[in-house]
């Protein structure tokens, strides 16, 4: 019996830019539409619909097609775009490539739902990058179990303990904080800003003490900072909520919005 979340939406925001992607996001959504009865949406943004990404999803899943021909995909902006045009209580921000313990999942947006917190990650900060071999393995069998077995072969993708890939959030609370910093145009630190402003809110912030597994694939230009400069812009915008106080935050968020 699969497991009721019909109060949450999970977001996932996408431009394909190679063939591992495109089998990474089919084996996402496939499991969260074998565990969970819940909302998925899928948006695929890029300069032309060919149709390949909406006839490989599982069929419950809403996709959306937004043609944009920016070579620079503005991730920020179409989260903020999709959370005002849903109505969930509960909303997951969910990367391409990322897979988790159901168990984890559920444990996370529990805290969301019974008000013991306003936003929560289903896994403890590590990302452990899966090798192309044991992707592979995982995409025919489809069990997570395959990658619990051999999570002391992978490597750590980033040394530092995460904050993006999957987070759980009460919409309302979300909403209150600004949504994503549409400063961050491009690949950058959008997830430790969002990171960095709820605490500095005072946000209840839960963490699940289990890994998240991130499907290896290769690295597209919106898979990295473009250029050193606007490395510099991204690291700023997160530098200033990293140390800015509550007061500091609002003011902020009142300038901008």
């Amino acid at each position: 019996m699969k497991i009721d979340m019909k109060d949450t939406t999970f977001i996932i925001v996408v431009r394909l830019d190679s063939i591992d992607r495109l089998e990474n996001i089919q084996a996402v959504t496939s499991q969260l539409c074998k565990y969970f009865e819940t909302n998925i949406i899928i948006v695929e943004v890029t300069d032309y619909y060919n149709g390949i990404l909406k006839s490989l999803l599982p069929g419950k899943v809403i996709y959306k097609f937004i043609e944009d021909k920016d070579n620079v995909f503005h991730r920020t902006f179409y989260f903020n775009q999709l959370t005002n045009e849903i109505d969930t209580p509960i909303m997951a921000l969910w990367d391409t490539d990322v897979v988790i313990d159901k168990k984890a999942i559920v444990e996370a947006t529990n805290y969301i739902r019974t008000n013991n917190a306003d936003i929560a990650y289903p896994y403890n900060g590590i990302f452990l990058e899966t090798s192309d071999i044991l992707r592979k393995y995982y995409l025919k069998t489809k069990d997570i179990r395959v990658l619990y077995r051999n999570k002391n072969k992978l490597d750590l993708l980033y040394h530092q303990p995460m904050v993006g890939g999957a987070v759980i959030v009460n919409r309302e609370k979300y909403i209150e904080a600004g949504m994503e910093n549409e400063r961050h145009y491009g690949w950058g630190n959008d997830d430790f800003d969002r990171y960095y402003r709820f605490a500095g809110l005072g946000y209840r912030i839960y963490r699940v003490n289990t890994p998240l597994f991130h499907l290896s694939h290769s690295r597209g230009d919106n898979s990295k900072f473009r250029s050193s400069l606007f490395s510099q812009i991204s690291s700023a915008a997160r530098f200033n909520f990293e140390n800015s106080s509550m007061q500091e935050i609002k003011e902020n968020l009142t300038i901008h919005s």
